[in-house]
């Protein structure tokens, strides 16, 4: 019977050693795992610092942020990932403490173990410290729509039927355009910035100066160029529309990518536009400077002048980051029931601000 204790003793405690032994390897390989977190902690933090300042720097080349903020910005997110290093770098140690001086059985049980999010640290938890990438968040693309302003301004004229613009019955560079305007661009695609769509609304003022001492005379259904009687000063007839145009943008883009984002740069990036418009003439008016009789006289006269009501045209843009070449074409004609159709067409610079 002793003999039998004996040998159940002996064999019991060779199954208790070596539990100990295994459960000491398991606790050597989680130490071992957990130092490893530790490398790979500094080096997450610093490559998320780094995208951050290069985040910075673009919103500075774009002249969205001073110099000042750009440099205030820098240092709050290194102070950030400064204490994210040491936070993350001080639970670990702390975990590692306790394990090699108590073993894994210290930590207590399920509900009882301390959890953090880590910023995709690893694929594992250990001691309840979640490295999960199933915690990751799913990569996010720049946003599909974005808006911003635009400026255009250039010289304005009309092609006649029958007619250059050499013998334009317009002075070429007394006569101007004007466009103020708001637009959004959409991608086409959605995992792709090489086409977009842009549009959106935009007031427009097309002005016009008759050559030869002339202004516009409307006679009945018909508005007609005639001599004034006195020599003038200044002639200029204006229209002024509201109008939506609509382009398909072409060009590459600076792509970003981490393991988060997908972001679309097109700052200094060559682009081209093309597309039209349509939209409504809201007023026109004749504005003359002349001198009669020893006054000094300014006549501003708003009618109808049986322009068209509806505006319509092809338009198109190339250019280089903010800053385009813009031409505009009315295929409506500037007055209706004309004998000779007139058709507004537009040459100057835009800029998308």
């Amino acid at each position: 019977m002793k003999t039998l204790v004996t040998l159940v003793t002996m064999v019991a405690m060779t199954f208790f050693v070596q539990i100990l032994n295994a459960q000491e390897d398991i606790d050597n390989d989680k130490i071992v795992a957990l130092k490893e977190q530790k490398e790979n902690i500094i080096n997450i933090e610093k490559e998320a610092l780094k995208e951050e300042i290069e985040a910075i720097n673009e919103r500075f080349d774009n002249n969205e942020i001073t110099l000042e903020e750009a440099k205030k910005l820098k240092e709050d997110a290194a102070k950030i990932h400064a204490l994210n290093i040491e936070n993350g770098l001080a639970i670990l140690d702390n975990r590692i403490a306790l394990l090699e001086r108590n073993g894994d059985e210290y930590l207590g049980t399920e509900n009882n173990r301390v959890r953090i999010s880590s910023k995709n640290w690893d694929d594992d938890i250990i001691f309840g410290i979640n490295f999960s990438k199933k915690g990751k968040k799913d990569v996010k693309y720049d946003r599909r729509t974005t808006s911003n302003m635009i400026i255009a301004f250039g010289l304005n004229n009309a092609i006649v039927d029958g007619q250059s613009l050499d013998d334009s019955d317009y002075k070429i560079a007394g006569s101007r355009f004007f466009e103020l305007g708001w637009v959004w661009k959409t991608r086409v695609f959605k995992n792709s910035n090489f086409l977009r769509l842009k549009y959106g609304i935009s007031y427009t003022s097309n002005g016009l100066k008759p050559t030869d001492n002339r202004f516009f005379v409307e006679n009945g259904n018909q508005t007609e160029l005639q001599e004034f009687r006195v020599e003038l000063d200044k002639s200029k007839f204006r229209m002024d529309n509201i109008v939506i145009p609509v382009h398909f943008e072409f060009g590459p883009s600076r792509v970003k990518e981490t393991e988060n984002s997908i972001r679309y740069y097109t700052a200094r990036k060559f682009r081209i536009g093309l597309g039209g418009y349509v939209g409504a003439n809201i007023s026109t008016r004749q504005k003359l400077k002349y001198k009669e009789n020893g006054d000094r006289i300014k006549d501003k006269i708003k009618r109808d002048y049986n322009t068209s009501d509806l505006i319509y045209g092809l338009s198109s843009y190339i250019g280089f980051g903010d800053t385009s070449l813009y031409i505009k074409y009315d295929v409506s004609p500037i007055f209706k029931n004309a004998v000779v159709d007139q058709n507004n067409v537009s040459l100057g610079l835009r800029f998308d601000l």
